[in-house]
């Protein structure tokens, strides 16, 4: 790897929460750059970056909407299409607004698995799969 992981992490961190990087580009940028994945936690404020090496670094986020009690996924869904078609308007931190009044406590982006995991308070979960990818087994 010839970036720096931890400078690698805060630039795409900042560009996602500033508007100049989309998540397709933060997940090439990261992937490329040999990182397992993050994860988001919108109770905590924090996305933590996974190395296959085990390091981890945790950044802070900017706070978000409280997490709602009921996990909604038709609503996380809908804030997935918004984002992927970049309507006009869209923000990663409206994005991020949207799926907590959702329920969503948080996600976990894998890129070895080619898909990121949406989860709730209470343990629900939606799992949206890169384009091509399909889970091999569903419970």
């Amino acid at each position: 790897m010839n970036t720096n992981w931890k400078e690698l992490a805060h630039t795409t961190l900042e560009g996602s929460e500033n508007g100049t990087l989309t998540f397709p580009q933060s997940w090439k940028m990261l992937m490329e750059a040999g990182f397992d994945g993050y994860g988001v936690d919108f109770r905590r404020n924090i996305r933590t970056y996974y190395m296959p090496d085990g390091r981890t670094l945790d950044l802070p986020t900017a706070p978000t909407s409280p997490v709602a009690e009921r996990f909604d996924p038709e609503i996380i869904k809908s804030a997935l299409a918004e984002a992927k078609a970049q309507v006009p308007g869209y923000t990663y931190k409206g994005f991020c607004a949207k799926v907590a009044e959702a329920g969503c406590a948080g996600y976990l982006v894998s890129f070895a698995g080619k898909q990121v995991l949406y989860y709730g308070r209470t343990g629900e979960t939606h799992t949206e799969f890169s384009p091509g990818m399909q889970p091999t087994v569903r419970p």
